[in-house]
Formats: structure tokens, sequence, C-alpha cells
């Protein structure tokens, strides 16, 4: 799947989403602003960067004086603008390679659909979105998704060659960005745990989306099954898959337990999606937490 695809699939998808979400006053204030991307300018925000003028800055949030330092224009950021940052990740390690299914998506292209469609719609809502790891500022407007297109686009090429980790990347953060990770999440819970407490104890904001392949929910093999790791790690032959159907459903469940847990102690949130169901529903679900609707309708 070629970037330009990948984003008009996304751009569909971002579409979909109902007209009424974003016609109500209270909503479409909160999509536009989103309780994570509020820029309140004027006394009492903390200074956070300079950054270069871009087309559409107004002449007033130019800074003269360092401006006057050199021979281009600056714009003064405050903390609140820091905060209307969002970075994304998804998990482009070997395992997400996986479709049961003919014809049906892998969870990586899932993942990558998932990503691109709520990169547009932060974009159009305003915020400023990245790939986490890229070492590219956050950006807004349609520039902006047309740059993590390439980037998913050219990280997927290169782990044709290397293998990319199963988890994100530990870098520092702006306290009260935002990251939104999208993975199987079938890593360990301990260094699922450790990845959280990073961005969490700085202040960063986070979401984890939690996308599995119908059969790896279900099991829904009988008899003798020889299953093979897409990491390495080999064969493993069970001779009557029926006999440990039960088992495989518990630990799983048991993993799902404990991403709730963890999110739940670091006010993150976390959402699960199967490919063979709309992405339309768990994005809308994912973009609603993010504008933090819930807390909305309690005031």
């Amino acid at each position: 799947m070629t970037p330009s695809s990948t984003l008009h699939r996304s751009l569909e998808l971002a579409s979909t989403l109902p007209a009424l979400m974003v016609a109500a006053d209270r909503v479409a204030a909160t999509v536009i602003q989103g309780v994570h991307g509020r820029r309140r300018v004027g006394q009492g925000d903390a200074f956070w960067q300079y950054r270069p003028y871009r087309d559409g800055d107004s002449a007033s949030q130019i800074d003269w004086r360092q401006s006057a330092r050199s021979r281009h224009l600056f714009v003064r950021e405050t903390e609140w603008e820091a905060a209307a940052s969002v970075w994304l990740w998804r998990d482009a390690s070997p395992s997400m390679q996986y479709a049961s299914l003919r014809n049906s998506d892998t969870k990586a292209v899932r993942a990558e659909v998932l990503t691109l469609a709520l990169a547009s719609l932060l974009a159009d809502a305003g915020e400023r979105v990245t790939v986490l790891g890229s070492g590219v500022r956050p950006t807004s407007g349609r520039i902006a998704v047309r740059r993590i297109a390439e980037t998913l686009f050219d990280e997927t090429r290169a782990n044709n060659a290397k293998a990319l980790p199963s988890l994100p990347p530990l870098l520092p953060l702006p306290a009260h960005g935002t990251v939104v990770l999208v993975s199987d999440w079938l890593d360990p819970l301990d260094k699922i745990e450790q990845m959280m407490r990073h961005y969490a104890s700085g202040g960063v904001r986070g979401h984890l989306v939690q996308v599995l392949d119908p059969a790896e929910e279900d099991l829904p093999f009988d008899g003798h099954v020889k299953f093979e790791g897409l990491e390495a790690e080999g064969q493993h032959t069970i001779r009557r898959v029926e006999a440990v159907r039960a088992a495989y459903g518990a630990r799983l469940a048991a993993q799902k337990e404990g991403l709730q847990r963890l999110t739940s102690a670091t006010d993150w949130t976390v959402h699960l999606h199967r490919t063979d169901k709309p992405p339309q529903t768990v994005l809308l679900s994912l973009y609603l937490a993010m504008a933090d609707l819930r807390r909305l309708n309690a005031a």
C-alpha cells in the first residue's frame, strides 16, 4: 500500500464520522479546541519555545526582539500551545504483519489507517501532529498529514530490511502533550508499564489502541496445528488446539485487564479493536476520549 493510497483511505475513514458530532455546539467547541489542545494566549501562560514564523500566523504573534537577532521571523509559543501537540506512533514490528482472513487488513495496515485517519481529524481541528521518534516537530494542516504518511511509509520500507521494535521509543516530550500509541500490545506488561510511566511521569497524556486479528482473540483452529512466529520465535505444534483454547482465552483476557489497570493508574485510556470490525468505531471512541467529552458532559 503506497502512502497516497493509505492517506486516501484514511481521509475517507475520517470523513465518515457523524456530522452531528461537529454540528452540536458543545461537541464542536471540544473538537476544535479540545481539552488537550487549548490555546490560551495571554497572562499566566508559561513560555515554552520560539518557532519559525509560518504562513497564517498573525503579525501580533511575532516576537520582534527575538526575530531581530537573526534573519528570520520567530513566533513565541506558550505551554498551552505545546499542549496542542500530539505524537503518534504505530507498531511496525514483524508480528503486526499477520492477517488470518484472506483479503483482510493485516494488523500493520489497520494500525496505519487508524493512525493517519486520526492525524487527519486532529489536523482539521487545528492540532499539531507528528510521528513519535521521527525527529520532526509537530505541525498542523494537511501538510502535516502528508508528512506523517510519508514517515510511516519510510518506516515500513526500513522494516523490510531491519525489524523495528514492538514498543515505542522513550523520548523527552513537553508536559501537557499527548501520545497515541497503536499496537497489538502483546508484549510483557512490565515492559509496557515502564514505557507508560516514562511518559506519564513527565505530564504527558496517552491513549493506547490495541489492534488484534480475530484469530488472535478466538483461536478458531481445531486439531493438529503448527504455529510459526513472525519474529524468529520458531515453530510450535499443538496437537489439539481446542484443548488449550480456554487457557489461551484466559491469558489474553489477563493481558487486556492488565492494560486497563495500567492505563487507569496513569489516567490514560485504552481502546480495543479487531481487524474484522469497522475501524470507524474505535476511531470515534478514541477521538471522543481525546476531546475529553466525558469530563465536559460531567461539568
